[in-house]
């Protein structure tokens, strides 16, 4: 099974195609452009250089988020338009979930931590199960990086720019808090293929009428609106 695989949550964006679980082609674009301006085109370079046609790919997938609420929007609105336009499946993965998939240290709960703007981070833990599938452990949300307490009493590694941005806070709270080495903190295609490929199988696939971007809180625009008298 061939998956193509992107995500543009982040001030990164990735694209990877993958045969069953084994990476084709895997990159992370960071030109300071638009996402809407790059994706398309590293998709093409993706198929180019791996070879692959669009009518081979199976199965479609990427990042609902959470994340930067215009890169969502473009990620999904681009995966919408390749269910539409090829018939195919897709697969919307957790940023926090592709994230924590960074970290193999499987005997460690994982937290993903995605700076949110504002004084707060997008947060979720994580630990892989006695089958090594990887587990979310509660629900994500969005909360001041002051409050961050947890009750685990294994050690505790984050990962994403939340816990770069604070990483001493995070240190501050327990010496068994760990934080991610940096080549783990970008988002990966390939993991959101790898997480996307665990979902076909289950059948738990995307609704094309109903898919949305995650983005646990209301926009700055719509914060602003509410406050306007």
């Amino acid at each position: 099974m061939l998956t193509l695989a992107f995500d543009t949550s982040s001030k990164t964006a990735s694209v990877s195609l993958l045969r069953d679980k084994a990476v084709l082609y895997d990159t992370i674009v960071n030109k300071g452009l638009n996402h809407s301006e790059v994706l398309l085109p590293a998709i093409d370079e993706a198929c180019r250089i791996t070879g692959i046609q669009w009518p081979e790919i199976d199965l479609f997938a990427c990042t609902l988020g959470p994340g930067s609420f215009t890169g969502l929007r473009i990620g999904v609105s681009t995966l919408k338009g390749l269910m539409l336009s090829t018939g195919k499946p897709a697969a919307g993965i957790s940023t926090l979930a592709a994230l924590a998939l960074n970290v193999q240290k499987k005997e460690n709960i994982i937290c993903s931590m995605m700076d949110a703007g504002r004084g707060q981070v997008y947060l979720a833990y994580y630990q892989y199960d006695k089958g090594g599938i990887l587990s979310q452990l509660e629900a994500a949300r969005t909360l001041d990086p002051q409050s961050i307490r947890h009750s685990h009493e294994e050690d505790v590694i984050y990962v994403g720019d939340g816990a770069i941005k604070y990483a001493d806070l995070i240190s501050s709270f327990s010496i068994k808090n760990k934080i991610a080495s940096a080549e783990q903190q970008f988002i990966c295609a390939s993991s959101v293929g790898v997480l996307a490929i665990e979902k076909y199988h289950r059948n738990d696939l995307l609704d094309l009428a109903t898919c949305v971007p995650v983005y646990l809180r209301s926009a700055d625009a719509e914060l602003k609106k509410e406050t306007l008298p």
